[in-house]
């Protein structure tokens, strides 16, 4: 299973051209969704002896049968199990002996949006939370989201903090910051798909502000109005190509772990380390939903850290531009603000929806990741059918709530309804 790792590398994150033309699509049961649910106290403490019908499930605001119910003991099971064999360290063990980890750790780095600043400061809080995830049998990995960098699942933290220094942003499908109009993948999603006119009256503006043609802005008309909107559209086509390639590709390699992880041994856990991506599209919130599915079958528990830290909102001196004037800095300004939030979302998602653990708005990264680094060891599992339910592309928002007074849930907020592929445009 060591090797296994090491040749996962996702070649969906490569930068080819097979991979930029070929959409991502991850196979799971879709007859049904599992909901991982974490119950703990006031205290903090987990709630171990939950039944079924404690449960209750709200698809959408209507109440939900949960057909299928299992109680996950991670890694308490395995440590009850092991034999005294299992249970010596690789050090005083027999060269022939096999032996199985307890705890699988896998260091998940999202080099592709990482900012060098945010990559230094993960980089030390992983080089500290090393000793946690390392002991006894333990056995953990440093991979990238990019394919770039994969120890495979070794025991020497030399190795590990090897494959940190190695790592680098990437930025594979970032945009060129010349392009005229300057439009994001954000504002772009805004122009295309939801067709903001607040946002087309931006793009307009920009196509002003940057094109010499251009003597003043408020001319802005006649012929120079239609080559505007035209190359307003395409500058936003081609960041909407570039923003949803990006996304999936990032999607595609955390998939990719999850499953390399299914058949491994021991309590397991991917740490994903991001700054955060835009899942704002449907194919993105697709791929998100099958993802949460497919660790949920596989018995891995995804957390997450945002490597910005405490961080803030506004547009930072990078992104300011004598360009962005009047309306346009406030409206780049709301779309700052609310693309970060997304972002945000993304990473909190998959951590809930799994059982695990999203740290954010915290300086302290060493702290973050030690935490994160232990998964929690009871975790219900609900199954509910999707019999019914219509495949019209739409997401379902998820309700859970028990029959326990004081009680914490951190569950999946939803499932995304895929179309059938024959009715895919």
């Amino acid at each position: 299973f060591c090797l296994g790792l090491v040749s996962s590398s996702p070649s969906a994150a490569q930068p080819s051209k097979e991979s930029q033309s070929t959409p991502f699509h991850l196979e799971v049961n879709v007859s049904r969704v599992l909901v991982p649910v974490v119950v703990r106290n006031a205290q903090g403490d987990l709630v171990r002896d939950l039944k079924k019908e404690d449960f209750k499930v709200f698809d959408n605001g209507k109440l939900r049968v949960v057909t299928g119910f299992t109680v996950e003991q991670r890694g308490a099971v395995d440590a009850k199990a092991k034999t005294v064999e299992q249970m010596q360290t690789p050090a005083t063990a027999p060269p022939d002996q096999v032996i199985l980890p307890a705890r699988i750790t896998v260091f998940l780095f999202d080099d592709m949006h990482m900012s060098v600043e945010d990559l230094v400061h993960a980089r030390q809080a992983a080089v500290n939370a090393f000793p946690g995830a390392l002991t006894g049998t333990d056995m953990a990995a440093v991979v990238s989201i990019s394919g770039r960098v994969n120890t495979g699942l070794v025991r020497d933290r030399a190795k590990l903090q090897d494959a940190l220094m190695r790592l680098s942003p990437q930025g594979l499908y970032r945009r060129d910051g010349m392009d005229c109009p300057n439009i994001d993948y954000y504002e772009a999603d805004l122009i295309e798909n939801k067709h903001d006119p607040v946002a087309v009256q931006d793009g307009n503006q920009k196509f002003a502000n940057c094109n010499p043609a251009v003597s003043r802005p408020q001319d802005l008309g006649g012929p120079n109005q239609t080559t505007a909107e035209n190359l307003v559209d395409s500058a936003a086509m081609r960041a909407l190509n570039l923003g949803r390639q990006d996304v999936l590709t990032t999607y595609a390699s955390i998939a990719t772990f999850v499953r390399r992880m299914t058949e491994l041994p021991g309590q397991k856990t991917l740490v994903l380390v991001s700054s955060g991506f835009l899942n704002i599209e449907r194919e993105a919130l697709d791929a998100e939903s099958r993802i949460i599915d497919l660790a949920a079958q596989s018995n891995v528990t995804i957390s997450a850290l945002d490597a910005r830290g405490l961080y803030t909102t506004g547009m930072t001196a990078s992104q300011r531009s004598p360009l962005l004037g009047g309306r346009s800095f406030q409206a780049n300004s709301e779309y700052n603000s609310s693309a970060a939030r997304v972002a945000e979302n993304a990473m909190a998602e998959l951590a809930e929806g799994t059982g695990g653990v999203f740290f954010h708005n915290n300086n302290d990264l060493d702290g973050g990741l030690r935490e994160l680094s232990t998964p929690p060891e009871c975790v219900y599992v609900l199954e509910l059918p999707l019999d019914g339910i219509k495949r019209n592309g739409t997401f379902h928002r998820l309700e859970m709530k028990v029959n326990r007074k004081d009680v914490q849930l951190q569950a999946r907020r939803g499932y995304f309804m895929p179309k059938p592929e024959k009715d895919k445009k």
